[in-house]
Formats: structure tokens, sequence, C-alpha cells
């Protein structure tokens, strides 16, 4: 179903989230037998990236003063990718948006949204979900809406996540009912941060996390709506926590995958409700587990 990825590509559409310490979901990258468009141009896009500085992303945690040498010099880069031949100097100033922030890249960063190259709009993409802006909202939901390719609409999914209070809900909803399987996956994680304001958006995102849970056919969806469940649950009225948690108790029992059924029991364990924790001791007790 997956067009055949090289470790270079792979490692470059899904890398970015795996640094971001707003959450970390059970499956923060899509798994090898994710299903993506057949037209997402793997081919194409595994030459451009091939070396790309957006492969080495740095997770440690730099001086404040490198950082903000590292962003000027960005900004530099972005300035200069705008001359002809400065394509390079783009991706590199890219790569670094995608793991500082600093409102001054916004300006530069929103144009790309809009480039004919789909490495540059996702790596756009990325740096925006680093460097949230109102601004972005509009052309990002664009492209979750309408983008032809299926890395960009994943970018988008992630991104979105830093978006909560923006009118993201119903987009990521229609994502995790009719994308491909890596859109999906970063859909219902974003999800639980999307409805995480509050009880009036945690109800509908709480409602569709259900449904994935029960019908999605790709594990790894399975498991981050489970893990997004777990990260509502705090917000949901009584009615819909008990649902939560009988829907989790049979995943956790009847579930096909086991990654499934251990995401769903810890999250259940997370939730740190006595009775459910009473309920899976008696599981325990059983058998059963």
């Amino acid at each position: 179903m997956e067009p055949p990825l090289d470790d270079d590509l792979r490692s470059a559409v899904s890398g970015f989230p795996e640094h971001d310490s707003r959450r970390d979901g059970p499956f923060s990258e899509s798994p090898q037998e994710l299903s993506l468009d057949p037209d997402v141009l793997a081919q194409e896009l595994a030459q451009e990236l091939l070396g790309d500085p957006l492969d080495e992303l740095d997770s440690s945690e730099p001086e404040p003063s490198a950082v903000a040498a590292e962003c000027d010099l960005g900004l530099m880069l972005l300035q200069g990718g705008e001359q002809p031949g400065g394509r390079e100097q783009r991706m590199q100033g890219l790569r670094i948006f995608c793991e500082h922030r600093d409102p001054r890249a916004v300006p530069l960063l929103l144009p790309l949204l809009r480039a004919s190259c789909p490495i540059l709009r996702m790596s756009a993409v990325y740096a925006l979900g680093r460097n949230p802006s109102p601004e972005a909202v509009e052309p990002l939901l664009a492209l979750l809406a309408g983008d032809d390719n299926g890395y960009v609409r994943k970018a988008v999914a992630w991104s979105l996540g830093n978006y909560p209070d923006a009118p993201v809900l119903n987009p990521l909803i229609r994502a995790l009912q009719l994308d491909i399987a890596a859109v999906r996956l970063w859909a219902a994680s974003s999800l639980a941060d999307a409805g995480g304001t509050g009880p009036a958006k945690a109800d509908p995102a709480a409602a569709q996390l259900l449904l994935s849970l029960r019908i999605d056919s790709e594990p790894a969806v399975r498991s981050n709506s489970a893990w997004g469940l777990g990260r509502l649950y705090a917000d949901l009225v009584e009615p819909r926590q008990q649902e939560v948690v009988e829907a989790l108790l049979h995943t956790m029992l009847s579930d096909a995958e086991s990654s499934v059924r251990d995401e769903a029991r810890l999250a259940l364990e997370q939730l740190e409700q006595p009775d459910v924790l009473e309920r899976l001791q008696t599981l325990v007790d059983e058998g059963l587990l």
C-alpha cells in the first residue's frame, strides 16, 4: 500500500515530531506499513532529501545565546533563499525553524506554504508548527483539506496540535475520518490537544476518537486514539468518561493487535481512578491480563 521509501526519506517525512516536547503519543511517527496515497511522489522526494539537513535535527538543549545566533542565521538563510539558486539556503533555514521558535521567521515561512515543491511546503508546515501564528491557521487548514501530497497533509495534522485555540477541531475530525493512515495517525494525537481546552471541544473530539478506536483499520491509529482518549478524560462529563473507560477496557481485552491492547491498558492505568484500577486488578487476578 505504501510506496517503498528509503531510510533517508522515512526519517525526513516522519522525524520532525520526535523532537516535540508538546506530546509523546504512542506512535509519534508512522510505521512502515502505514498507507500513503500513490500520488505522493516518493521517488522524487527521496532524491530531493538525500543529505538534507532536515534529517539531522538535534534534540539536545543548546544555550539560549546559541539558539539566538542560530535563529539569526536561519533568518538570513531564508531571506537568501529568495535569490536565484538559493534553494539550499532556504532548506537550511527551514531546518533551523523546524527546531527553534522565533516569531520573526513567520513572515518568511508563510509564503513557502504555496511553494510548488512539496518538500518546501512540508518543511514550512513543520516550522509553523514550531512557530504557531494566527496568520498560519487559514493556509494550514487549506493544505489539510486540499494538498495532493500525503506528507504535507501529515505535517499539517501534526502542526495543528499546536493551534488548540484555533478552529481546528472539525478539520482534524474530518482528517481522522477520511484521510490516509499517516495523516489519521497525527490527527488522532492532535485531537487530544485541540479537544483539551475545555468540555465543549473535548466531547466531540472524544466521540471521534472512540469511533476510530473501534473501527480504524490501522493499529497505530487505534493506539493513538486510545492515548488521546486518556488525555481528554479529565475534560469529559461523567457519562462520556464512563463510555471511554468501557471502550478502553474492551480494546484492552479484545483488539487483535497487542500494541493497541497495551496502549489501552496504559491509558486506563494513567487515569488513576480507584474503581478503574480495581477492575484492572480483578482482571489480573482472574488471569485475563
